[in-house]
């Protein structure tokens, strides 16, 4: 199989958006794939590592040099990163937009069962973004408290309730658009997402939960949120694709450090 037959599986059963970002970032998509690694960023790390185990394809969910649609500016740090990813001989293909576009969301199922979440799950209006009606009321503690040791998710951060209980959750994973919206609205106890401007959406919630409603923000970081989408792309392609490639998730690791840091 080559790369570009692989490109075409996994745009399958997906809506193809007017401009996407999902193209080949690096190498040559026409040649044979022996080995498949599967990640969230193409870091210097991610892609070594890949390589050393003998990758010659890398699916990533996120940009390569930095902004959305992967426009090449040149700076020290993108020219080496360049450099260093073409000697690698690995081919880099960005799959974002057909994962969140599909039927069902691919990012979104895994973080849900990651996270052993049950419910209702609707579209909310935004892209990329669902409203769930759990199955159980659960507590933003709670549900830190699981992301942390279920997700490895270091230092899951809270913004408003913690204790009380919420069924109508905002899954937000990413950055998607509707995230100050659905934490607004009356009907939603909580909001998880990737990241957040603080001023605005954090201080909605401390001040909504200081005046007695429940309204919970749970921040899990960009790679924390979408990652065990990926996990999931990655079990499917071994599973369905054994015998013609073998594939690895790898690891790309949280961006921060902190003090506590091994």
């Amino acid at each position: 199989m080559t790369g570009t037959e692989l490109i075409s599986h996994l745009m399958q059963g997906a809506t193809t958006p007017e401009r996407t970002c999902d193209t080949v970032k690096a190498g040559d998509a026409e040649r044979q794939i022996r080995r498949v690694g599967v990640t969230m960023f193409a870091t210097v790390d991610t892609v070594r590592r890949a390589r050393e185990w003998g990758a010659d394809f890398l699916i990533v969910h996120e940009p390569t040099y930095y902004d959305h649609m992967d426009i090449f500016r040149e700076t020290p740090v993108t020219l080496a990163k360049r450099a260093f990813i073409e000697e690698s001989g690995i081919t880099v293909y960005r799959y974002h937009d057909h994962a969140h576009f599909r039927a069902k969301d691919l990012i979104t199922e895994g973080e849900m069962r990651a996270l052993g979440l049950t419910g209702r799950l609707e579209p909310s209006g935004f892209s990329a973004s669902y409203i769930l009606t759990a199955d159980t009321p659960v507590t933003a503690l709670e549900l830190a408290e699981r992301m942390e040791r279920q997700l490895g998710i270091a230092h899951q951060r809270i913004a408003g309730s913690r204790n009380r209980p919420c069924r109508r959750i905002g899954c937000c994973f990413g950055t998607p658009r509707g995230v100050l919206e659905l934490l607004q609205r009356e009907d939603i106890d909580m909001v998880l997402t990737g990241e957040v401007c603080e001023w605005m959406l954090a201080e909605y919630a401390r001040d909504a939960d200081a005046l007695g409603m429940t309204k919970s923000l749970l921040v899990m970081g960009h790679i924390g949120s979408e990652r065990d989408g990926m996990k999931l792309l990655a079990e499917r392609l071994q599973n369905e694709f054994a015998t013609d490639f073998e594939t690895r998730y790898f690891e790309c690791g949280e961006v921060y450090t902190y003090t506590d840091s091994q």
